[in-house]
């Protein structure tokens, strides 16, 4: 068997079904055993000869999930693959399709430990971590915590992406810049003494309740593992939030991120402390000001889009804030690859 037929046979069906294939990515082992990264491919449908030329062709995109998630959304991936990208989504090791028994879910104690798991995704892409796949673009798409992921990669590997968009990346901590300096050196010594040690959870579930409660009549439920994507978060241990503080001082200290930045957010935050409708129209993870002001710190070209009613994931919002978001995405992406567009139909995504 030629080489070239050896690597396609390694992929497989998704769980999500067609047209998402999967392909699992080695990545060695760590004391709770071997490690693995996933990486789902959908490819846009082959163009006719007689069709016109689709705006995205020529364009690969690499998203990134977020803390307690892993990819399963399926209309995010169809608004790129229709307009001609090939789209991939990587399940980072210990998350979603990646998390083996006996492993601690979504654990790191560093975040340049997920450099592997982007190297060999980038590899599966036909690309690598000095250039995009020959005759290509790559834009980078990361959600919370896969935005604060990329970031910092990003800054470290100038000249590969031509994009990176960001939806409601996780760049500060909650508790806010001064809060966070004054924190870090306890839980640091904590880290380093019981670094599993397991925080107080304060996740009480409704940031997933209002994620199913946008969902309109005549939409499809949510539908996710809840295995992989609990209704509470997975347990925070010291380890892991030492090394997203220091993911956070990097970003405030300032990044070099030599691609343009798009930054989405809500354009509200709401306390989660009890359940109330505002909780269906506002970000309830993150403090969004903190997010629009730390942004400005990712690199010279950084664009922000607050997006009225949308929910900390921007592209699980309701249907009205969903259309906004996926215009202003598009409207930006094709002015920032220098691409011709046509307006983008309120729910042609779906």
């Amino acid at each position: 068997m030629a080489a070239s037929e050896t690597v396609r046979h390694l992929w497989h069906p998704d769980v999500l079904g067609g047209p998402f294939v999967a392909r699992t990515l080695a990545l060695g082992e760590d004391e709770e055993g071997p490690l693995v990264a996933t990486i789902v491919r959908a490819m846009p449908t082959p163009r006719r000869f007689w069709m016109p030329k689709r705006a995205l062709e020529g364009v690969d995109v690499l998203y990134v999930h977020g803390w307690s998630d892993y990819f399963f959304q399926r209309e995010l991936a169809r608004y790129w693959t229709d307009r001609g990208a090939r789209f991939f989504a990587l399940d980072l090791h210990k998350f979603g399709r990646s998390l083996r028994e006996g492993q601690t879910p979504g654990y790191t104690d560093d975040l340049n430990a997920y450099d592997a798991d982007i190297a060999e995704a980038l590899g599966a892409m036909g690309a690598s971590e000095r250039a995009p796949a020959p005759g290509r673009r790559l834009v980078l798409l990361g959600h919370s915590m896969g935005g604060l992921i990329l970031s910092l990669w990003a800054s470290r590997h100038p000249g590969v992406a031509s994009a990176l968009v960001l939806n409601s990346p996780w760049l500060e901590f909650q508790i806010g810049g001064f809060t966070r300096s004054a924190v870090t050196p306890v839980l640091g010594l904590q880290a380093r003494i019981r670094p599993l040690e397991t925080l107080p959870q304060i996740d009480l579930g409704f940031y997933s309740r209002a994620q199913k409660a946008v969902r309109g009549e005549d939409e499809p439920p949510l539908e996710y593992n809840v295995a992989w994507r609990p209704e509470q978060s997975f347990a925070v241990h010291a380890g892991w939030l030492h090394a997203i503080l220091d993911g956070h001082k990097a970003v405030a200290s300032g990044l070099h991120i030599d691609a343009p930045v798009l930054v989405m957010l809500a354009a509200r935050s709401a306390l989660p402390v009890r359940w109330s409708d505002e909780l269906t129209e506002a970000d309830t993870v993150l403090v969004v000001d903190d997010i629009a002001h730390r942004a400005l710190s990712l690199g010279e070209s950084v664009s922000i889009e607050r997006i009225p009613g949308a929910l900390h994931d921007v592209f699980l919002s309701r249907a009205a804030a969903r259309d906004l978001a996926y215009e202003r995405l598009d409207r930006w992406v094709s002015g920032c690859l220098g691409l011709t567009r046509e307006p983008l139909a309120p729910g042609s995504y779906r």
